[in-house]
């Protein structure tokens, strides 16, 4: 998704598809008028913490953008579900955590929306633009080592240390907070939700693959799309296809 407007209660919104054309994949343009109130904002993983520091870095960078971004599609009547995965447990109790928890169970649940999609058959005919097989770390050996140790003296698992979502990131009362294929899926039906935008991170690993990941939802047929510049990737340029950090975000997108 390139931008957002809004007119006359409407979100008028700006997509970029790449189609097939003479045996190339190519980008098209066009133009969607969405009900706010039918629409989603679903915010992946914005953890307080990663085991990579640059990644670090660059979500602190982009949350203050996201934030204004989350508060204008608020406003206008948009729903926004926070899914920082693992991390549940800091949201017992919150009016959002229980919206997500007590949704009734959709009459049309997908019995795979519980579990990670790795890939769908569109996938098949392209080549996947960038090596990520080492997890996509782009760390300063020297730096990555220290960032380890502060977070294992900080009492975090330094392969896992998040334990909330970025701070600087607002949960409202009237957000709902999950990181459950399943609950997200029934509060997106009880609510008569059709429009989803997926931002946060990274594009490639959670974004894709999550149970309320672009994979999932696209495949189970709702209407999603990814805010491209609400997002980032884990690519590390020394591996193929050996461009920038924002190249092979782009890549991706």
């Amino acid at each position: 998704m390139i931008v957002v407007r809004t007119k006359d209660a409407t979100l008028v919104v700006h997509t970029r598809r790449r189609v097939e054309q003479n045996g190339d994949w190519v980008p098209r343009d066009s133009t969607e008028s969405w009900d706010p109130r039918a629409t989603a904002v679903i915010v992946c993983d914005v953890w307080d913490a990663h085991h990579c520091l640059n990644a670090v870095r660059r979500v602190e960078e982009m949350a203050p953008r996201m934030n204004e971004v989350l508060r204008a599609a608020r406003s206008r009547g948009v729903l926004v579900i926070h899914a920082p995965s693992g991390c549940m447990a800091a949201y017992e109790g919150h009016p959002a955590r229980e919206r997500a928890r007590t949704a009734p169970t959709a009459a049309n649940l997908p019995a795979d929306i519980g579990a990670w999609c790795r890939r769908i058959p569109a996938e098949e005919r392209v080549e996947y633009p960038v090596d990520q097989s080492d997890g996509g770390e782009d760390d300063d050996p020297v730096e990555h080592e220290a960032w380890h140790r502060r977070l294992a003296g900080l009492g975090r698992n330094p392969r896992a240390p998040w334990l909330a979502q970025l701070d600087a990131l607002e949960i409202t009362a009237d957000d709902a907070i999950s990181d459950s294929g399943v609950e997200i899926w029934n509060l997106l039906e009880s609510r008569g939700i059709a429009n989803v935008v997926l931002l946060g991170v990274h594009t490639n690993m959670c974004v894709l693959g999550r149970p309320f990941g672009l994979r999932q939802l696209a495949r189970h047929g709702r209407n999603v799309v990814l805010m491209r510049d609400m997002t980032d990737t884990m690519y590390n340029p020394a591996r193929w296809t050996f461009v920038s950090h924002t190249r092979g975000t782009a890549l991706l997108t």
